[in-house]
This record gives structure tokens, sequence and C-alpha cells, in this order.
């Protein structure tokens, strides 16, 4: 699809795809030409003018954000302007390489094309409902994820937190209403390192002070601390799942875990991990919950990481490339007897199960499919794992990940008090975006559309960049 411009791919000419076309031609007008897909065409820059959208420059973009909004992220120093597979492009017209496609949300790449036409196609013919209403595409997407995942029935929702959010009150309610756990009683944990959004109930989860600290009190009965002895539950250990279910399996509703902890470092767990896990929650009636916004939809080299293990867990939340970066779309599958404790009136959102974003999900599903994306990332994955490896720098400790997620840690006592920032700000000058992820480590994810041909170049990039570290000049404190 790298080739094709979307008036390229014939379009039946209805008075809703003449709309389609007209709003498209109009917001080119507006903004420039597209970007060109992929390898193709002349990259555009803003050629320094402001328009009613896009900043005049990277240096008015960023001036102008660190004024006016909140300062809750400390992005990388470049500036997306346009996009396209797995290239991005800054107000200036420089050309990147995205290798953070993101956080897993563009696994489709930048912009596809067959994205963008049922994108528009959708809304010129009917944006929202509410779910107050039934609406026809809605159902088909359902149909879609019942085929693709194999589970009796969805939850639709927006973000990937609100479907951590929504697994949790379903896990819960399952547990009062199935299982008999004492109202006010209900258990829910998570493990060590994890990382599951930033709402309230996600941070609770957590034991991370960056996400916690000053925004307590926290909701009660659920976290990643074993309740009798106040310490952490964590991550890839079997045995202390096992102690917290030997004392509270009788209260526990469920427990969440990512299949690969992705902001915790691309932290891989052992083969059997999830296997084991999924047979204690069996054994103590617990719900088990992967949480596979990140790690889903073919990122790993499987359309859930989760099936890697050979499992099929209770409850799976998803995300991000579920609706190929277009429009956010996330969701929580389940069997019929676990979602069908949810009653009419107790659990929803404006716009969970619109429309405009079931159309551009099944889309993206499908493409998923015809591209075979998922056997790409697993041949590419061992490809960029093989490649740095080969480098043997002193500056890579390890390299790890499945698939397309994966991660390089940093040996920070062999760069000369260079971090794994100056890395990344290195790499961003060659043309390679990434960023760390957790201090020393960096997380390398690009769109599953690349070329082995483009993976190859940004191999050869992180080793230009890992033997240059040592002596580039340090950033200042970030």
């Amino acid at each position: 699809w790298s080739q094709l411009i979307l008036f390229q791919v014939p379009i039946p000419l209805t008075s809703s795809t003449l709309f389609s076309l007209s709003l498209t031609k109009s917001i080119q007008r507006k903004s420039g030409n597209m970007a060109p897909h992929a390898n193709g065409g002349t990259p555009q820059s803003n050629g320094g003018v402001e328009s009613r959208y896009h900043a005049s420059s990277t240096q008015a973009a960023i001036k102008s954000e660190e004024e006016l909004a909140a300062h809750n992220y400390h992005p990388l120093p470049v500036v997306f302007s346009k996009a396209s597979g797995v290239h991005v492009w800054d107000p200036e017209g420089k050309q990147y390489l995205d290798f953070l496609s993101a956080y897993s949300a563009v696994n489709q790449g930048h912009c596809h094309p067959e994205l963008v036409k049922a994108l528009t196609e959708q809304a010129s013919r009917l944006t929202l409902s509410s779910r107050a209403f039934y609406n026809d595409v809605f159902p088909k997407w359902a149909e879609k994820i019942q085929q693709v995942f194999g589970y009796d029935m969805v939850l639709p929702m927006n973000t990937g937190a609100e479907a951590v959010e929504t697994a949790i009150k379903i896990a819960r309610k399952w547990a009062y209403k199935v299982k008999g756990v004492e109202q006010g009683k209900a258990l829910v944990f998570s493990v060590n390192d994890n990382f599951h959004g930033r709402t309230m109930t996600a941070i609770s989860l957590s034991v991370d002070p960056e996400s916690r600290d000053n925004y307590g009190p926290y909701v009660p009965n659920i976290g990643a601390l074993n309740p009798s002895t106040g310490k952490a539950i964590r991550y890839n250990n079997v045995e202390d799942i096992e102690a917290v279910f030997e004392a509270h399996g009788k209260d526990t509703a469920a427990i969440i875990i990512e299949p690969i902890q992705g902001e915790a470092g691309v932290v891989v767990p052992d083969d059997d991990y999830l296997k084991r896990v999924n047979d204690l929650c069996k054994k103590h009636n617990v719900l088990f919950i992967c949480d596979e916004i990140q790690t889903g939809i073919g990122r790993t080299g499987r359309m859930l990481c989760s099936q890697w293990a050979g499992i099929k867990p209770d409850m799976i939340t998803l995300g991000k490339a579920i609706s190929g970066g277009l429009y956010p779309v996330s969701c929580v599958l389940s069997s019929k007897e676990i979602m069908l404790v949810v009653e009419p009136g107790t659990h929803g959102s404006t716009y969970g199960g619109n429309p405009l974003g079931c159309a551009v999900s099944i889309r993206a599903l499908e493409i998923m499919e015809e591209e075979d994306l998922t056997a790409k990332a697993e041949k590419l994955g061992n490809i960029f794992r093989e490649g740095i490896r080969a480098f043997n720098s002193p500056i890579v400790e390890l390299v790890r990940g499945k698939g397309l997620l994966n991660a390089v840690v940093i040996d920070e006592s062999a760069t000369a008090g260079r971090t794994a920032w100056d890395l990344c700000l290195l790499l961003k000058e060659k043309g390679l975006l990434a960023k760390p992820t957790h201090g020393n480590i960096i997380r390398f994810a690009p769109p599953l559309v690349i070329t082995e041909t483009e993976l190859r170049k940004a191999i050869n990039i992180i080793g230009e960049a890992l033997k240059e570290l040592p002596t580039v000049e340090k950033a200042a404190h970030h």
C-alpha cells in the first residue's frame, strides 16, 4: 500500500463519497499536500507559514505547547506535521523513521489510505448515534471482533484506560453476582511495574511513584501488594500470585497482567508464566484479565500476545491499533457468562461503539489480515534483535522483545556519562525516532508495515549512534 495515493483507489461516486472527496481536498488545500505514502513522493514543509491548524515551525509549535498546555508529558524535541507508513515529517520537511508508532497505536502505518478512505466515507454518512439508539456499523464491528478474536461478546469504549476501568468493573460485579463474594469485599490484583493507564483505578493498580504521588487517596481493594505482607506481587513470579490466592482467593475477583510489560521496558516473562497464572486463576475461581492494549493487534507476532502462551484469558482489554491510529477505539472481550453480569444502564460511554470508530476499526482489522502484518512482525522482529546483538556493543546491555515490540537496555556505565535520552536525541538527528521508556531502556516499535529494507536501514542508524554516543554533547537535564 506504500505506493498508493488516496485518489488512485476507485471509489463509487455516490453523493456520500463526493462529499468525502470534497472534504479531503478541502483539508489538503488548508494544510498543504498530504504526506506521500511510505517511500514515494516529495516531502512538504510548512514553509514557515502558520495556518488555522498547523504551527509554522518546530520552534513555534514547541513554544506554544510549553506556554499553553499542561506539562504532563516530556516529548522528544521533534514535531510531527505529516506522516505516512513508517515515515513522519516535521514542519521543516525533515523525514524520520517512526520507531514508537504512537505507543503501538499505528501498527497499520500512519495514514493508511484504506483507513483514511473508511474514515472519510463513514464521516460523510453517520458519525455518532450514542447507544441510546442502534446504528448499522456497531453490529458489523462486533461480528468482526468475534471472528478475529474468538470471544463471545464485546463491550466498546474509547481509550485504553477506559477499557481497563470497564474490565475491573465487570470483574467486581461478576464476583458479587456469580462468585458470591460479600458486598464491598471484592479484591482485584495487579503485579509490580505494571502500566494500565492514568485514571484513578489504573494508578491504584500501580506501585510507580511517578504515577501515584500526590494523587491519593486511591481506589480501595485493588493493587499490586499482597494484603497479608504488604510486599509487591512481582511480575514473572508465579509463587507471589499463589501466595496471594492462597490467602485471599475466596474474595478475589480478578488479576490483571500485561503479557509483556511495555512501559516497564518491554519486559518479557518466562514462556510458562502466563499459562501458570491462568491455571492458578482456574484453581481459585479468579478471572484472568490480560491487558493487550499495547501488545495486541499483531504487534508481537501473534494477534494477541497471550496466544504465545496457548491460553484464552477470561477477559482481554484492547485499544490503540484496533483502529490504526485514526480514531480512538477500545474494548473488553469476554464470555457471555461474564459479560452478561452487566445490566442495561449500569455502564456505558457516549462515544463507545460509535459508527465512525467502528468502521475504521473493521478496516484496520481487515488490513492486518490482508497485508499479513502479524507474521511480518514476527519475522522482522527476529531480524531486528539479531541485528542489534550483532554489533556486540559494550553500550548494549540487553536486547529483548517479541515481534516488533523490542527494547534495548543501555549500560550507562559504558557511555562516558551519556544517557538513553542522549542516544535518542542522536538517533533523532540521524532520522530515527525512539524514546526511553524506563530510565536506561529504549523501546523500538515501528509500524508493522515497515519493509525489511527500512528495518535494516534503521538497524544501521542505531549502530552508528551507538559508536558515536560516548563523544556526543550531553543533553541538558530533562
